[in-house]
C-alpha cells in the first residue's frame, strides 16, 4: 500500500469518527437529525453552504474548464450573484421555516400555498434533479481517489468505499455528522488549493504576468471572451440562471433551515464572497497546466491538478490532496442523503400515511438513507450517458421552483397553487425537450442578433415559466365580492 493511500483512508477514517462522535448528546428527533435542531450559529452555516458549493468541481471542474476553455469556465466558476440573491432571499424563507416547522425544502411549497400536492410534484422534481448531482460526485470521487493513489485502487472501490463511509455517519448524526466534517473538510481544501495556485505558477513560470504572457503567446485569443458561443451575452445570462437555481436544491435549503437566526445567513451571504477566492486558485491550477501538461484531450482535461501534482510533489503530499478531493465529493453527498431521505419520508410517504409520528418519520429517514445510497450506486455504475444528460438538466429543473418560491415572500401572493402546478410543470417540459433536441436561442432564432443567440436558454424557459404562473394564477384566482355585516363591508373570496 503506497504512502498516499495511507494518507486518504486516515482522512477518511476521521470523517467517520467526526461523523459519529456528532451526535453525542444529541437526541436524534426529526429536526435534529434533518436541520440540526435549528442550532447551527454563522460560523457552522458558513462551512456548511461552503461545504455545498466546494465541491469536486473546485478539483476537477474549475481547473479542467480553465484548462480547456480559458477565460469562460473560469470566470462563470466565480459567480458572486450567489450571495446577492442569498442576502435577500434567504432570511424571509429561514423566517417561515421556523414559525412553521418546515424541514424540508417541499415543505416550504407545502406549507405555503396549503397543497401537499404541491409539495410532492416539488419533492419529485427534486429527487429527478439531486440524485444524477450525487451521481456524478461520486463518479468525481472515484476519478480523485485512484488518480491521487496512483491507481493502487480502482475508481469503483473508492466509489463503494466512500459511500459506505457517509451512509454509516449520515444514518447515525444526520445533519450534525454532514456540519462537523464540512469544518474539516474546507479547511484542507483552502489549504490545498490555494497552496497548490500560488506554487505552481511562482515554480514553473516564475509568477502570475509571465505565465499569462506565455500562455497567451501559445494560444492567442485564449484569456478573452469570444466573439460567439461563451461570449458574454453567455456569460451573464448563464450565472444569473444558476445563482436563481442555487437555493433551490433541497440540501441547499435543508442548510438555510438549520441556522439558528436570519442574521447568521446575511452574515454568510456577506463573507462568502471573500471565501470564493480559492476558485480563483483552482483556476490559476488549471492555466498553469497548459504548458506543462500540454494535450490533454476530453476528460483528461479534468484532471489537470493531479498531473500537476504527482509530478510536482511526493506521494504523502499527492495523497493530502487526493483526501481534500475526497472530501469535496463527500461532505456534499452526505447532505444530498440527509436532504433527500428527509423530502422521501416527510413530503411523500406521510402525505400517503398522515399519521405517521415524527419520531416514525425520523426512523424512516435513517433507513432511507442506506437504500438511496444503494440505488445511487446502482446508477453510478450502470446509468451511462442518460445520468450525464439528467445531470445536465438538473440546474434548468431546479430553477422552474423558483418564482413559486419567490413570489410567495411576498406580502400579497400573486401566485395560486394552480398557477406553481402550471409553472413548474410546462417549465421542466420545456427544459427537458430543449436538452434531448439540443434547441437554443440560436436554433429557434438564427437571424437574431449574437447577443440575443448566445443567451443562456434556461433563462428564457424560467421567464416563460414567469408567465405561465402569473397567467395561470390570474385565471384562477378566487373573485372577491363585497359581503355586507351589520355596517360593516368586507372583502370576501368566494
Amino acid at each position: 500500500m503506497n504512502t498516499a493511500l495511507l494518507v486518504i483512508l486516515f482522512f477518511l477514517i476521521l470523517c467517520i469518527w467526526l461523523g459519529l462522535r456528532a451526535r453525542k448528546g444529541k437526541n436524534m428527533s426529526l429536526e435534529q437529525w434533518a436541520v440540526g435542531g435549528r442550532g447551527f450559529g454563522g460560523i457552522i452555516v458558513f462551512f456548511l453552504i461552503a461545504g455545498e458549493m466546494f465541491t469536486t468541481y473546485t478539483f476537477l471542474g474549475a481547473s479542467g474548464g480553465a484548462y480547456r476553455s480559458g477565460i469562460p469556465p473560469a470566470l462563470y466558476a466565480f459567480n458572486c450573484f450567489y450571495f446577492v440573491i442569498a442576502y435577500w432571499l434567504l432570511p424571509p424563507i429561514w423566517k417561515y421555516a421556523k414559525e412553521n416547522n418546515v424541514i424540508s425544502q417541499s415543505d416550504f411549497y407545502d406549507k405555503k400555498y396549503t397543497s401537499p400536492a404541491l409539495g410532492v410534484l416539488v419533492a419529485i422534481i427534486s429527487v429527478i434533479s439531486i440524485i444524477p448531482y450525487l451521481i456524478m460526485q461520486l463518479k468525481g470521487l472515484g476519478i480523485i481517489v485512484s488518480e491521487t493513489s496512483y491507481g493502487s485502487i480502482s475508481p469503483n472501490m473508492a466509489i463503494m468505499v466512500g459511500v459506505i463511509a457517509i451512509t454509516i455517519y449520515v444514518t447515525a448524526s444526520g445533519m450534525h455528522g454532514v456540519a462537523w466534517t464540512a469544518v474539516i473538510k474546507d479547511i484542507m481544501i483552502l489549504a490545498v488549493v490555494v497552496f497548490m495556485g500560488v506554487y505552481f505558477p511562482l515554480h514553473y513560470y516564475g509568477g502570475l504576468q509571465p505565465m499569462f504572457e506565455a500562455i497567451d503567446t501559445a494560444k492567442d485569443g485564449f484569456l478573452v471572451f469570444p466573439e460567439e458561443g461563451l461570449s458574454v451575452s453567455w456569460f451573464i445570462s448563464a450565472t444569473i440562471m444558476t445563482a436563481l437555481a442555487f437555493y433551490m436544491f433541497p440540501h441547499m435549503l435543508a442548510g438555510v433551515f438549520s441556522a439558528k437566526s436570519p442574521k447568521s445567513l446575511r452574515w454568510n451571504a456577506g463573507i462568502m464572497p471573500i471565501y470564493q477566492v480559492i476558485i480563483i486558485f483552482s483556476l490559476l491550477i488549471g492555466f498553469s497546466a497548459i504548458l506543462q501538461a500540454p494535450n490533454l484531450q476530453g476528460a483528461e482535461a479534468d484532471l489537470a491538478l493531479f498531473k500537476m501534482a504527482k509530478m510536482s510533489f511526493d506521494p504523502w503530499f499527492v495523497g493530502v490532496i487526493g483526501a481534500s478531493g475526497a472530501m469535496a465529493a463527500l461532505i456534499p453527498s452526505s447532505l444530498v442523503l440527509t436532504a433527500t431521505a428527509t423530502i422521501l419520508s416527510k413530503n411523500i410517504y406521510k402525505v400517503w400515511k398522515p399519521d405517521t409520528s415524527d419520531v416514525q418519520l425520523a426512523r424512516l429517514s435513517r433507513i432511507l438513507v442506506p437504500i438511496i445510497a444503494l440505488v445511487t450506486l446502482y446508477f453510478t455504475f450502470n446509468g451511462g450517458n442518460s445520468i450525464f444528460t439528467l445531470y445536465l438538466m438538473a440546474y434548468s429543473f431546479m430553477a422552474q421552483l423558483f418564482p413559486a418560491l419567490f413570489f410567495s415572500l411576498w406580502k400579497k401572493n400573486p401566485v395560486t397553487v394552480q398557477g406553481a402546478f402550471a409553472g413548474m410543470i410546462v417549465g421542466i417540459l420545456i427544459v427537458v425537450y430543449s436538452t434531448i433536441s439540443g434547441t437554443t436561442l440560436a436554433t429557434l432564432f438564427p437571424t437574431s442578433p449574437q447577443v440575443i443567440k448566445d443567451l443562456d436558454v434556461g433563462l428564457a424557459v424560467l421567464l416563460i415559466n414567469v408567465a405561465i404562473t402569473l397567467g395561470v394564477s390570474a385565471i384562477t384566482r378566487k373573485p372577491f365580492i363585497k359581503k355586507e355585516t351589520n355596517n360593516d363591508v368586507t372583502d370576501v373570496a368566494n
